[in-house]
């Protein structure tokens, strides 16, 4: 709606820039409440509908009635958050000796005043919070793990096999010399019956692993992939290079936030920008060339959701200390791919605030430009004339000259929520860091992973290349 200059465009009037902005607030407001729907309503369902389907003899009908049950308990949650963020009022009255009833009046009026807007910010940040705490897990280990394993690679088949085979022979040597202790006739003591056991169970394991590193060995596709080794490696360095400008951005602007900021209570909402990074530059300057600023973001969601689901791939879903479910590709439960879904659902939520944390500017404002009153001083005449000059959109603009965004406002609503998001993405960098030193130190993944503690419902007799 404006000009490079800093002035609006003809047709940008006061109605025309209402509509817009009304009109993408609604759209806003649809795109949220289609996640409130997938995250505390289908998701849920079907979940529980899944984990009702495993027992043989339930019908469907009970299956359903079973799932409903618990998806009302999200249904309340969610209505709950709802009503907190309603009813919690971003201003306080005035007056100090107004009573109870004028209070609850003030609610109300807060409420119809926001237009909803409060209440599904309220909601959305709720999940957003949750979604950081994912994205501090997954993503931040994800960006060091997934290059770095990408340029390191993968085990040899053909070694693994060798060493497979050796262990073989030294696991059926320890069950030869325990059974040749009871060849007389003599019964094992306790000790030995437990050891043969253990030692039986692992010489079924071996040979499991024998039969799928025989198939993955012979395989097509792990012969295609050796021939993308070298793109591995490429695409592993390209990785790690925007891991480290993401993570170089990111701490700029925290960094930023924490020496010039308003402080704690207001959010650390930051006044304007001091400490330029990367991101924040490189993106108001694409905005002025339509698309680019938004391939620009696509390719930076998708590199958080790759990260993402490589993080997950290898650490798995836990809850606190109790593993939940492993992700494979090819061998993955139902139950656990609702769960990837989710998890990945509320880190794009976080994708939000973390592109506001690594371009505030861009988020804020975009690329607009308002005009102010500059004195200029002339030597030879030994006057002063005043001449308009543009200036970048910041905080301290007039609302009337720099329109904020409808997204910021979602991700401001509530300071205790930035101030969270921003502690969070110290967690994010300490995470990433963490993360790095130990890809680095860990050797080469194995070519077969997960085969000891196989959570699959496949069959073992049925080798999968999926699970190269």
């Amino acid at each position: 709606m404006k000009n490079q200059n800093g002035t609006f465009k003809d047709w940008a009037n006061a109605n025309v820039s209402r509509q817009i902005e009304d009109t993408v607030l609604y759209g806003y407001y649809t795109l949220y409440s289609v996640i409130l729907f997938c995250v505390f309503l289908w998701i849920p369902f079907v979940y529980f509908y899944y984990e009702e389907k495993d027992d043989d003899d339930t019908s469907k009908c009970t299956q359903i009635k079973t799932a409903l049950k618990y998806t009302l308990g999200f249904a309340v949650i969610c209505a709950l958050l709802l009503l907190i963020g309603a009813f919690v009022p971003l201003n306080v009255p005035n007056n100090k000796n107004s009573t109870e009833w004028e209070k609850v009046k003030f609610l109300f009026e807060e409420l119809g005043s926001s237009h909803g807007l409060a209440a599904l910010s309220f909601s959305i940040s709720s999940l957003t919070l949750i979604g950081m705490l994912a994205a501090i897990t997954y993503t931040a280990y994800g960006m060091s793990a997934l290059p770095l394993n990408l340029i390191k690679g993968t085990r040899s088949a053909a070694y693994e096999r060798l060493e497979n085979t050796e262990d073989i022979e030294e696991v059926e040597q320890h069950i030869q010399s325990i059974k040749s202790k009871s060849k007389d006739g003599r019964p094992l003591p306790a000790r030995d019956k437990r050891t043969l056991k253990q030692l039986e169970e692992r010489l079924r394991t071996l040979r499991k692993r024998e039969r799928r590193l025989e198939f993955i060995e012979n395989s097509c596709w792990t012969k295609f992939c050796g021939a993308l080794r070298p793109l591995k490696i490429i695409w592993g360095i390209f990785f790690i290079l925007v891991a480290l400008l993401f993570v170089i951005s990111l701490f700029l602007s925290n960094l930023d936030k924490a020496l010039h900021s308003a402080g704690i209570n207001s959010g650390f909402i930051i006044f304007g920008t001091n400490l330029s990074n990367p991101l924040n530059m490189l993106l108001p300057l694409l905005q002025r060339v339509f698309p680019l600023d938004y391939i620009l973001i696509t390719i930076i969601i998708m590199y958080f959701i790759f990260t993402s689901m490589a993080g997950i791939r290898n650490i798995g879903i836990w809850f606190f200390w109790i593993r939940l479910y492993k992700i494979r590709r090819g061998r993955t439960r139902p139950q656990a791919l609702l769960f990837l879904c989710m998890i990945l659902l509320l880190i794009v939520l976080h994708t939000s605030y973390m592109i506001y944390s690594l371009a505030p500017q861009y988020v804020m404002y975009g690329s607009q430009n308002y005009l102010i009153e500059s004195n200029i001083t002339y030597d030879d005449h030994k006057g002063n004339s005043t001449l308009s000059v543009p200036k970048r959109c910041d905080a301290d603009a007039p609302e009337d000259q720099c329109t904020v965004t409808r997204t910021y406002l979602f991700l401001h609503k509530f300071w205790f929520f930035s101030a969270a998001y921003y502690f969070g993405n110290w967690a994010f960098l300490g995470v990433f860091l963490i993360g790095l030193i130990v890809s680095c130190c860990k050797g080469k993944k194995s070519v077969i992973e997960g085969v000891e503690e196989d959570d699959s419902d496949l069959s073992d007799d049925e080798p999968s290349a999926y699970s190269i």
